[in-house]
């Protein structure tokens, strides 16, 4: 165990779920999704926030409003707040693609855009793209040629944003325009060579965490792209990580039971995990409408 990180334990009444992702601390507590389910959970206390017909890949709060942005099903959707929400699509840029497409992970940016990947339901190399929703709502396609993205995750002053190819073993780093929301020449952050690197996040000192698929592992890197430590986790497939903003610090983890092939589960497979940590996080940003954009309202 890291010197960073104590021992694991169950987060009561979270899970076990099939495809666990997308952990956010937001609203004072942590959200995470039970993504082929298309399940948002609140967490301690437990208890299921909403649900929709498709796959939810990952959210963010909407700023003065009580709702989500969401990657989901083959677009960016918003979601009220009710259990079974009102569902406004901004796009749906994946549908009718030659290959079954699904929105993976996603995140909000310090500057109040929010960011999401999609991926081929198939994992067909390089089918997937990075999606931009701006302001006003609309959405851009920023990057192609993607696998399996995960992330986004922004550093403090959302100048950079680091975004996880999983199915090639690697995290990029990528200038961003704080203002214009452009990006600039992307370059090798860090290679994993064992697993995958899956959802992340950025804590307050400035160092990337990276949930490991495959692995059992969670890792934190310096923002030098140096490994600082490779914790170990009770589940073979780590998705995402989250590092509270407020004591006591704590990591969570989200893992998955999906794609253990013939393994039964084991004890932590599917559940969201905790230790304590001398880390200080962030919470996750929330998106923002221009003022009279007539779907934020």
């Amino acid at each position: 165990m890291s010197d960073v990180v104590g021992p694991w334990s169950v987060v009561e009444g979270a899970g076990p779920w099939e495809l666990g992702e997308g952990l956010r601390a937001t609203g004072g507590g942590f959200v995470a999704v039970d993504l082929l389910a298309g399940r948002l959970h609140r967490l301690e206390p437990a208890a299921l926030a909403l649900s929709v017909p498709f796959p939810l890949g990952a959210v963010a709060p909407v700023e003065a409003a009580d709702g989500w942005i969401a990657a989901a099903g083959t677009g960016i959707a918003l979601l009220n707040g009710a259990a079974e929400p009102e569902v406004r699509w901004l796009a749906r840029p994946e549908d009718g693609a030659s290959t079954a497409m699904r929105m993976n992970d996603g995140a909000a940016d310090p500057s109040g855009r929010f960011w999401a990947g999609s991926m081929a339901c198939d994992g067909t190399r390089g089918a997937g793209s990075l999606y931009r929703v701006d302001h006003d709502g609309t959405v851009r396609a920023v990057l192609g040629g993607l696998t399996v993205p995960n992330g986004p995750a922004f550093t403090a002053d959302g100048r950079t944003m680091y975004l996880a190819d999983s199915a090639h073993g690697l995290i990029y780093r990528v200038p961003v325009d704080p203002v214009t929301g452009d990006l600039g020449e992307r370059e090798v952050f860090a290679r994993v060579p064992d697993g995958s690197p899956d959802g992340m996040t950025v804590d307050a000192d400035g160092c990337v965490w990276s949930a490991v698929w495959g692995a059992s592992a969670v890792h934190r890197y310096a923002p030098s792209g140096e490994l600082l430590a490779a914790i170990p986790v009770p589940a073979e497939q780590p998705t995402s990580v989250c590092v509270s903003p407020s004591p006591p610090y704590r990591v969570l983890v989200t893992t998955a039971f999906h794609g253990l092939d013939d393994r039964p589960p084991g004890a932590a497979d599917g559940h969201v995990l905790a230790a304590p940590t001398s880390v200080r996080g962030r919470p996750a940003d929330s998106f923002r409408f221009s003022p009279g954009t007539s779907t934020g309202k």
